[in-house]
């Protein structure tokens, strides 16, 4: 009877794997449970003394700071429920038109909507702000050109509609990201399965809905939990059009430009990195509880619906 071979330690699988898990922990791991530690203390008389979860309890519990809180979050969940509604929509739109089979110049198509998602936050933060400013902008022009002139608003200066009009630039500048997974999962189903629908009858948009929708459940489903993580991580766009301060009044006010000027502090207001941290702890957990709910809920149902 033979022995069992004793086991082996895999260097090779070390060596190539130590360079990746060297550099995460580095730029990830460390960083977050640094951040993690930092909200566990705060200073006082210039010494770093540690007060556990006081700076949570302030966070939530202290009128002027949850009142901030509570607006940015808000905020980030109409910002959220913006790109969710309009963008993604599209992008499953857009994808099912680029992948007809007849469509001509299709990768003209395609290469024209994805740009903008190359393009910088900065560009196109300053870009739109000139073109929908009400003094040298192009859109009120634009808009009087077709008699519309009368719809026109200083959007990005009007609390009601400031955020919306930011939502939507960004629905603008990512759609191409949903247009190009979706297209990549409808190109992915095999041919033979569209053909046995064609037997029963099923084509065209009959088809869409009954056959290639049910397939790419899965592809939507990663593409809604993507457009959640970055949301609720926006921050570049929102400082590039309306500064730090989030105008006007706040009603663009985000969690990422409220850790900012916490953190960092902004004009007559000292920087916290304390609260900054609670804050930028508070963002983490409200993250991994939303992909958490995606990964244990939404994702677990859809396997369940593909068997």
């Amino acid at each position: 009877m033979s022995e069992p071979r004793s086991s082996r330690i895999r260097w090779h699988v070390l060596v190539f794997l130590a360079p990746a898990v060297i550099v995460y922990t580095a730029v990830m791991i460390f960083p977050l449970f640094n951040t993690l530690r930092l909200a566990l203390f705060t200073e006082i008389e210039q010494q770093r003394v540690f007060v556990g979860l006081q700076n949570f309890k302030t966070l939530f519990g202290d009128a002027i700071w949850s009142e901030q809180f509570w607006n940015a979050l808000g905020n980030n969940f109409w910002f959220f429920f913006i790109h969710m509604i309009v963008q993604n929509p599209i992008g499953v739109l857009l994808a099912a038109i680029l992948s007809h089979p007849r469509l001509r110049f299709a990768h003209l198509y395609r290469s024209a909507i994805f740009i903008p998602t190359i393009l910088s936050f900065v560009i196109v933060g300053f870009a739109w702000k000139l073109i929908l400013s009400p003094i040298w902008g192009i859109a009120p022009s634009m808009l009087d050109a077709v008699g519309l002139k009368s719809l026109y608003a200083p959007w990005l200066g009007k609390e009601e509609y400031a955020l919306t009009t930011l939502a939507l630039v960004s629905v603008w500048q990512f759609v191409g990201i949903p247009m190009m997974l979706i297209y990549a999962a409808l190109l992915s189903i095999p041919e033979e399965i569209l053909e046995a629908g064609e037997c029963d009858g099923i084509t065209g948009m009959s088809a869409f809905w009954k056959i290639k929708l049910p397939l790419i459940l899965p592809s939507i489903g990663i593409i809604s939990i993507l457009t959640f993580v970055g949301n609720f991580n926006a921050f570049d766009l929102i400082y590039a059009a309306q500064g730090a301060l989030a105008g006007p009044d706040f009603s663009t006010d985000i969690l990422g430009t409220f850790l900012y000027r916490t953190f960092f502090g902004f004009q007559l207001q000292l920087g916290d990195p304390h609260m900054g941290s609670a804050i930028a702890t508070a963002m983490f957990v409200i993250i991994l509880i939303g992909v958490c709910i995606y990964l244990f809920g939404i994702q677990t149902r859809l396997r369940r619906y593909q068997f």
